[in-house]
């Protein structure tokens, strides 16, 4: 008896078993949005961060050394072509001009009287007062003292010059925007003691990151505005682009002409949106990443199971809206942009979409 009932209950745990694998449900598709892969076109766009210069600006300095006895300009000085803007104690100089002056005064007198005593030599020689050689000595003396009259000039001229040169003037129009002197400091000759920017155009000067320029020279175009007020967008023309890298800084300088109508300071603060050359690439939309263990990675769809896998990818670069894949899928692939939040590796999908 015992043994009829272990074999019935044997045989009913069988038929239970049976029942459960026929009653097995193949999972749902599920209904997700795919996009297809395809190279586009794209330009790298950066915001980057510069000040307004002038167009023109130079470094002023004195052509002597000496100790600085007057500084009349600041930082922010608006000055005018030919306005003294500091000098040197020029004791030195105004002797060497006076020293010049009187021998000037002593070659002006000898002429003078050179030139008497050749005319009266003039006079008697005709007359057959005195020799044909006397004659010719008081012509010989006159020559030699016109000679050193030329010198004395030449001598007063370069004691001038020297003279000037303890004087910083303003070779143009603008506005001081930096200085390095301070009265009763001993400057060297060349040293700059002002930057002058002149008056007129202006750039708005970037130093961008040799990373930018890999893949070749920037767009003409930029929109430039002022950090403060952001909505005071222009549009602004790459003019130069520096051949050369600074190597403290690993930056290359761009400087782009402002329209006329762009009436910011200088110095102000700006912004400036710029477009690298055109690339080729993968755009998708980021709706479309996922993640793979920390990496991006993508639900890539196969057309022929109707399952989808999870691919890693590498990524050139994030967007605003959009991101670029260098390498992991290929043009044509269908992308999952919608309804990946939930799938699993190897389901079984549905999908809408191109």
């Amino acid at each position: 008896m015992q043994s009829f009932r272990l074999l019935g209950i044997g045989f009913a745990c069988a038929v239970l078993a049976a029942c459960d694998e026929k009653v097995e449900v193949t999972p749902p598709q599920q209904q997700v949005r795919v996009i297809a892969a395809s190279q586009a076109l794209y330009q790298p766009r950066a915001e980057i961060t510069g000040e307004v210069k002038a167009r023109v600006q130079t470094e002023l300095s004195f052509r002597v050394s000496g100790r600085v006895l007057e500084r009349r300009v600041d930082v922010g000085s608006h000055v005018h072509a030919g306005d003294v803007l500091a000098k040197l104690n020029d004791t030195e100089q105004q002797a060497d001009v006076s020293v010049a002056r009187a021998a000037l005064d002593s070659a002006k007198a000898v002429t003078t009287q050179k030139t008497l005593a050749l005319e009266r030599a003039k006079s008697l020689v005709q007359s057959q007062a005195i020799a044909r050689q006397v004659f010719d000595a008081a012509q010989q003396e006159l020559l030699s003292a016109q000679a050193a009259l030329e010198a004395a000039e030449a001598a007063l001229a370069t004691a001038q010059d020297a003279l000037s040169y303890t004087e910083v003037r303003a070779d143009a129009d603008g506005i001081i925007t930096a200085r390095s002197i301070e009265v009763g400091q001993v400057v060297s000759a060349a040293q700059s003691v002002f930057t002058l920017a002149h008056d007129g155009q202006r750039d708005a000067v970037f130093d961008v990151f040799e990373a930018f320029f890999l893949n070749g020279r920037p767009s003409a175009d930029i929109e430039v505005a002022p950090l403060a007020d952001r909505a005071s967008e222009l549009h602004a023309k790459i003019r130069e682009v520096s051949p050369v890298i600074d190597t403290r800084t690993g930056t290359i300088r761009i400087k782009a002409a402002l329209p006329d109508n762009a009436e910011w300071p200088l110095g102000t603060t700006v912004v400036g949106s710029i477009q690298a050359s055109p690339q080729s690439g993968i755009v998708l939309p980021y709706n479309a990443i996922a993640s793979d263990r920390g990496d991006p990675a993508v639900w890539l769809v196969d057309p022929e199971k109707h399952n989808v896998t999870l691919r890693r990818i590498s990524v050139d670069r994030y967007r605003k809206s959009d991101f670029v894949v260098a390498g992991g899928i290929a043009p044509n692939d269908l992308i999952v942009t919608e309804g990946g939040k939930f799938l699993r590796e190897g389901q079984a999908v549905a999908w809408e979409g191109k």
